[in-house]
């Protein structure tokens, strides 16, 4: 899995499910960027028939993905080496707007013959959060395959939960299936991927309008709901301590937090404890 990655997906893998995880390098800390040199070669040496976990868009928690070119590479890569792909899809939709879009890379990896697994959530793209409803996509190479992959998954679904809430998932399948309520949310989509970017822009133009120390375009380089701002752990907790702006230890601020109203305290604030 990517370095760094999503803080539950080692609990998952690791605590409890047994997988033998390793890393492969995903950020540049000094640009604030892909290490995509990096990645492609931990990868190469990854061992044949290794599972590769995959955010499929919007990089939980640095905001920074591969482009279209870099995502066809890596699904060659993957299959020259026989890898297994498995994609978290948490927010597709949630960068440009455009599910079609933003599932780009895992019809890239489909249409290259490979059998992937996707677990997809809609929690955050639907505002979900208390039902947490998704789904899990399988796509087998063989009829014979998705027949052996199915009864193994009754088979984990009746030792886990048996039966799921039905609250969540009636209000996706609604959505989904009603032609007016599905236009609706896929307009709302727009809308709300186009507030996270505006709010992008403003900041970096805020930042670069205080004087703020540094180069600030990755914050509208990177996507999504997130952004690694570059700040370290102590400029981190000064954002926290000093002016009650809530953000992790390793820098990541949600960028949906960001308003008109408090931009410029933010932009101020970070350009306070950078120059400190």
């Amino acid at each position: 899995m990517s370095k760094p990655t999503w803080g539950n997906h080692v609990p998952v893998f690791k605590g409890k499910l047994g997988f033998d995880v390793k890393e492969y390098r995903y950020y540049k800390q000094d640009t604030c960027s892909l290490d995509f040199e990096g990645m492609m070669e931990d990868l190469g040496t990854a061992e044949p028939g290794s599972w590769v976990l995959f955010h499929t868009c919007a990089h939980n928690p640095t905001g920074v993905d591969p482009s279209l070119d870099q995502w066809k590479q890596l699904a060659k890569l993957c299959k020259e080496k026989q890898l297994r792909p498995f994609f978290d899809t948490a927010y597709q939709g949630f960068v440009s707007g455009d599910l079609d879009k933003d599932g780009q890379s895992l019809r890239l990896f489909v249409d290259e013959g490979l059998a992937i697994v996707a677990a997809q959530s809609f929690a955050k793209i639907m505002g979900l959060y208390g039902e947490r409803v998704g789904a899990l996509h399988v796509v087998c190479d063989t009829p014979a395959t998705a027949e052996a992959v199915m009864s193994q998954l009754r088979i984990l679904v009746r030792l886990s939960y048996s039966f799921p809430p039905l609250h969540g998932a009636r209000i996706a399948a609604k959505i989904l299936n009603d032609e007016g309520l599905r236009k609706q949310w896929l307009e709302e989509l727009v809308t709300v991927t186009g507030r996270i970017a505006r709010m992008r822009l403003k900041l970096k133009e805020a930042l670069a309008a205080n004087g703020t120390p540094g180069n600030w375009d990755h914050i509208t380089n990177q996507v999504g709901m997130f952004s690694f701002t570059g700040l370290t752990p102590e400029q981190s907790a000064a954002m926290v301590e000093k002016y009650s702006i809530y953000m992790t230890g390793n820098g990541r601020i949600s960028i949906c937090g960001l308003t008109d109203q408090n931009v410029q305290y933010v932009a101020d604030s970070i350009k306070k404890v950078v120059s400190e």
